[in-house]
């Protein structure tokens, strides 16, 4: 790939484009938006594919116990939306060292879909939990960083004090594989980016309590995930997901901005490394909060 084509696929597509979703999807409220949200967003995003990601907090036993409960958490989503799209499993495991894939359904999928297209008409991957999945497709098969764009949620800001954000931390050699390896990428950082997206009780209630069955359980979830520690207070949680989703319809910035930079790599200390001015990312900076929860709420209730 030329430079010049690197920096058109580190740039929003204009045109309609092929979509697969890498997802944690039972770790937490914000994968099942962002899914939602996707499904939602035909007139541009085809999704071709759903990938069951691992993850390991208080919500899973392990990484495999949380890749299989994201597993049937996809499944239900989809059958909420009245939607069908091939899913597949992911990683059990996070990758040992930068070297060695973690062979899965969702990785060897990924490896062949992108065998199909090419620089000039790219795969769009959008990944939203530990980047295990992607990391293995690109250590199985090098048509992935040829041929697709990987759109991540994760890590911090580059100003934050470290890089210990949840899919990042939990499998750092996979984030390197994939940032080292001259996929074109976008990266939208958690805290001090991304943590600008929040959503408040009173607006979840107003605007999708009621109105369909998937915005209602997508509400339900959250108010009741949020009131489980709140209990009475005022708070507001962050749906980080729905903005890697929105990048994809970022048209004339209307839901964030971004700029091209050299990629900085994590390190095991949680410290982003040096940055390398001859691997160029696209990296979100501002997102714009009211205009992205609009379009949101629009496509999530509709039928």
């Amino acid at each position: 790939m030329n430079s010049e084509q690197r920096i058109k696929n580190l740039s929003v597509p204009k045109r309609k484009i092929d979509v697969v979703l890498d997802t944690d999807a039972y770790n937490e409220i914000d994968d099942q938006f962002a899914i939602a949200y996707l499904l939602k967003s035909k007139e541009k995003l085809n999704t071709l594919a759903l990938y069951a990601a691992p993850f390991y907090n208080n919500n899973s036993e392990g990484p495999a116990d949380g890749m299989e409960k994201s597993y049937d958490e996809i499944l239900k989503l989809l059958k909420l939306a009245g939607e069908e799209r091939p899913v597949f499993k992911g990683a059990d495991r996070y990758l040992p060292d930068e070297k060695t894939p973690v062979v899965s359904a969702a990785a060897l999928d990924l490896a062949q879909k992108a065998r199909e297209y090419s620089p000039e008409n790219p795969l769009y991957v959008v990944a939203i939990g530990a980047i295990t999945n992607v990391a293995s497709a690109i250590l199985l098969e090098s048509a992935v960083a040829e041929n697709t764009v990987v759109v991540w949620l994760g890590g911090h800001a580059l100003h934050y004090h470290d890089t210990a954000e949840f899919n990042m931390k939990q499998d750092i050699a996979a984030a390197r594989v994939v940032m080292g390896s001259g996929v074109p990428f976008v990266q939208l950082p958690c805290m001090g980016v991304v943590s600008a997206f929040s959503v408040s009780k009173q607006e979840l209630e107003y605007w999708f309590s009621g109105k369909t069955p998937l915005s209602d359980y997508l509400a339900y979830n959250t108010i009741n995930e949020a009131e489980s520690y709140a209990h009475g207070r005022a708070w507001t949680r962050v749906i980080w997901d729905v903005t890697a989703i929105a990048w994809l319809l970022n048209e004339e910035n209307r839901f964030m901005h971004s700029r091209i930079i050299g990629t900085s790599l994590p390190d095991y200390d949680c410290k982003y490394e040096t940055e390398n001015p001859n691997n160029p990312m696209c990296y979100v900076y501002n997102i714009k909060r009211d205009e992205l929860l609009n379009d949101l709420i629009c496509k999530i209730i509709s039928e």
